[in-house]
């Protein structure tokens, strides 16, 4: 027994000096890693305020919009940068924030570029779809009104003309026309857009100066619609129906198409005792 008591404690004893070594192993290990962290963070920082990474210069400012490449005069036109300035004291998400506030930006994308140290920013442009015209001063009862020329884009997004033209001076401007408030069209405005899109029937112009009554300027003529509701879609589709109305009468003598009701179309004729109503649109 007293030998087995002797080895016993020896073996103890031995068992106590390795975790001894392991602690202290353990313990260098962690100032180590303590020295190693520190020394790569202070690298870090050395390389980080050294003068290669500052924003010197409008150049190292790269501004693409799809596939297209903005110059340097409509870059700085957009962005409020004061050079030169650390490349890490730039905060991307201020800038993107700033530029979506553009009328005619939608998003934006900006990240630092370190080799060679700039920035990088993607921005979606809004796309016109429409052009629209609102006349002010009619409330104070004069006849000179100012009229206002701006930019729809499928979203309902209004675009100043001249801030669209200035960035994109060779851009062709929509064919489509929008006349009445932002108020009197914007609330329904997707849905219009969406519909008309789809018409095989050329739109050229749409009037919301009456609440009641939205009227289209059409290859066929002035349409009246009534209030924009959910059977805009039904209406396009009897309009489409009547595309070759031109065809057979004679698009002088046909004051305008009412589809207010897409199940009972009226065409009204120039005088007023006619009115030729269709019982099917095809037939015209």
């Amino acid at each position: 027994m007293a030998g087995i008591i002797s080895v016993s404690r020896t073996d103890l004893a031995q068992r106590r000096k390795k975790l001894r070594r392991r602690r202290q192993m353990r313990i260098i290990q962690a100032i180590w890693r303590t020295f190693a962290i520190t020394g790569l963070a202070c690298g870090l920082l050395w390389v980080a305020i050294q003068p290669v990474w500052v924003l010197k210069t409008p150049k190292q400012v790269v501004m693409k919009s799809g596939n297209q490449l903005l110059s340097d005069e409509t870059t700085q036109s957009l962005l409020v940068l004061s050079y030169p300035q650390s490349l890490w004291r730039i905060e991307p998400a201020a800038i993107a924030n700033s530029l979506k506030k553009q009328p005619t930006i939608a998003q934006a994308i900006v990240r630092r570029r370190l080799f060679p140290p700039g920035l990088n920013i993607e921005i979606q442009e809004r796309v016109p779809v429409a052009m629209t015209q609102t006349a002010s001063g009619a409330n104070q009862g004069t006849d000179n009104k100012k009229v206002t020329i701006g930019l729809l884009d499928a979203s309902g997004a209004w675009i100043p003309l001249e801030k669209y033209t200035s960035l994109n001076p060779t851009r062709k401007l929509p064919n489509l026309r929008v006349i009445g408030s932002p108020k009197q069209y914007c609330l329904n405005w997707t849905q219009i857009h969406q519909a008309i899109s789809q018409s095989t029937v050329k739109v050229v112009e749409i009037d919301c100066q009456n609440p009641a009554n939205l009227i289209l300027k059409t290859e066929l003529g002035n349409v009246h619609l009534g209030v924009p509701g959910s059977q805009l879609p039904e209406q396009i589709k009897v309009l489409a129906q009547m595309r070759h109305l031109s065809a057979k009468l004679d698009s002088g003598q046909i004051e305008y198409i009412d589809l207010k009701n897409p199940d009972f179309p009226l065409v009204q004729m120039n005088q007023k005792d006619q009115k030729l109503t269709p019982k099917n649109p095809k037939n015209i």
